[in-house]
């Protein structure tokens, strides 16, 4: 197993909520700095940092767009600048813009695809460069159980959710050489505020077609996020673990 540096440096995507939140605190620990970015959200930000510092970590965040290649870039070489290093990237960002097909707007499909698609591809290959030049890095992309069995009325999100994992496993062959591993992780149903806002009718629906019987949590997805950048994952690449409850098998 490969020993993460002591003061490890982290960037999250998507930090602010949710699964995001979750991620960054998992990975906090005395000794570790943890950088996250949010897009509308800033008093949520500020309550992702405190959780950060409250773990032991170090804490630091910003808006960033991930679908801008050039706002990317600005970011992770400020990031660089700064910290020296970049060990792990998780790629949580992301949007929805549901409808069906034959409804579905240009600007609906663009946004999901720039976001949750592109944007993956703009910070892996922007963190990629620094982490072949240290010989060392570990790379996390959320993905979707939809992902893999496509949902009505989500063409736009399966379609990048499924391209996240292709990317994933075209990356992880390029970077194993270094040993930079890279892996995905497909949540299904998970207690966020979308879900929470379901009716009693709509949970008990969505309850019924989980083998475990609950909806997740955005803990049971930060704990396999934590253990694949551990050094227990270290032999792990190319991989798709689905946080899914048996939804899919």
């Amino acid at each position: 197993m490969t020993s993460p540096p002591a003061d490890r440096v982290v960037l999250v995507t998507g930090g602010s909520r949710g699964i995001g939140r979750a991620i960054c605190t998992a990975l906090a620990s005395p000794g570790t700095t943890v950088y996250f970015n949010y897009h509308n959200h800033t008093e949520a930000a500020e309550t992702t940092a405190a959780a950060i510092r409250q773990a032991g970590g170090k804490a630091f965040y910003d808006s960033v767009d991930v679908a801008s290649p050039d706002a990317v870039t600005a970011y992770i070489q400020h990031i660089l600048k700064e910290a020296g290093r970049i060990d792990v990237l998780v790629n949580n960002a992301g949007v929805t813009r549901d409808g069906l097909l034959v409804r579905m707007k240009d600007a609906d499909w663009d946004a999901v695809m720039d976001t949750n698609l592109k944007g993956a591809f703009n910070c892996m290959r922007a963190v990629g460069k620094a982490m072949m030049k240290q010989r060392y890095g570990r790379i996390v992309n959320i993905t979707s159980v939809v992902g893999v069995s496509g949902n009505a009325g989500q063409a736009n999100y399966a379609a990048a959710k499924a391209g996240i994992i292709g990317l994933t496993k075209a990356v992880a062959q390029e970077l194993a050489s270094r040993n930079i591993t890279v892996n995905a992780v497909a949540p299904g149903y998970i207690l966020t505020d979308m879900t929470q806002d379901l009716g009693d009718a709509a949970k008990t629906a969505l309850i019924d077609q989980i083998p475990l019987g609950r909806i997740g949590t955005p803990e049971d997805v930060a704990g396999v996020v934590a253990f694949l950048v551990s050094p227990a994952g270290d032999y792990m690449t190319g991989q798709v673990i689905h946080v899914s409850g048996g939804m899919y098998m």
